[in-house]
C-alpha cells in the first residue's frame, strides 16, 4: 500500500507540475521514476516526461493517520518548471470539507490554512497547494513536525502528523 501511495504520489505530482498525465498503476510505476536518494523520512524521486528531456524531481513522504488507516495524506515538494518556486502539494482523501482549507501547523504552532485547488478521482484525493516562501521553509526546515489537519466537518478536524526529519537536506538536494 505504502508504495502504491508513492507511485500515486509521484504520478499525481508530475501531473501537477505540468509535466505529463499518466494513468493506470502500471505506467505510473514506469513514470515514477528512480529513487535518486533518501533524506530521513522523505523521498527524492525524478522522472523524465515522454517528449521531454528536462528531468523532473519531487521530494515525498506519505502518512497515515494512527487512529484511522484509512486516512492519510501524501506531501509533496518540488520546483516550478522555471526552477524559480518552490511548492508544497498535499495530497488529502477524498471527502473532505474543501471549504475549511487544509490546516498546517509546525511544531505545534498554527501556520495558516491552504486552499484545495482541485480534486481528483478516486482514488486519488483533493488537493492543495502553497508556494513555498523563505518563512515557510526555514519553518519546515527546522521543525520537527508538519501536522496538517483536514476537515470532516466545520467542527472535526483530523490532525495528520508528517515528519521533517531530513527535510533541510532533501530541499538543498531537490535540483
Amino acid at each position: 500500500m505504502k508504495q502504491f501511495l508513492r507511485t500515486l504520489t509521484l504520478t499525481v505530482a508530475m501531473t501537477m507540475a505540468g509535466t505529463v498525465g499518466f494513468s493506470g498503476a502500471g505506467y505510473a510505476q514506469q513514470a515514477l521514476g528512480e529513487l535518486k536518494g533518501e533524506f530521513g523520512d522523505w523521498q527524492q524521486r525524478c522522472a523524465t516526461s515522454p517528449g521531454s528531456n528536462v528531468e523532473q524531481c519531487a521530494l515525498i513522504q506519505s502518512v497515515t493517520d494512527s487512529a484511522r488507516d484509512t486516512v492519510g495524506l501524501t506531501a509533496i515538494i518540488l520546483k516550478t518548471a522555471d526552477q524559480q518556486a518552490t511548492v508544497l502539494r498535499i495530497l488529502a482523501p477524498l471527502g473532505v470539507l474543501l471549504p475549511m482549507q487544509l490546516g498546517l501547523n509546525v511544531d505545534g504552532k498554527d501556520v495558516g490554512r491552504m486552499p484545495f485547488i482541485r480534486c481528483l478521482p478516486a482514488p486519488s484525493g483533493c488537493v492543495s497547494e502553497a508556494m513555498l516562501e523563505k518563512d515557510l521553509i526555514d519553518k519546515l526546515t527546522n521543525g520537527q513536525t508538519a501536522t496538517f489537519i483536514i476537515f470532516e466537518t466545520p467542527e472535526e478536524g483530523i490532525g495528520i502528523p508528517i515528519s521533517l526529519t531530513g527535510l533541510k537536506e532533501a530541499i538543498a538536494a531537490l535540483p
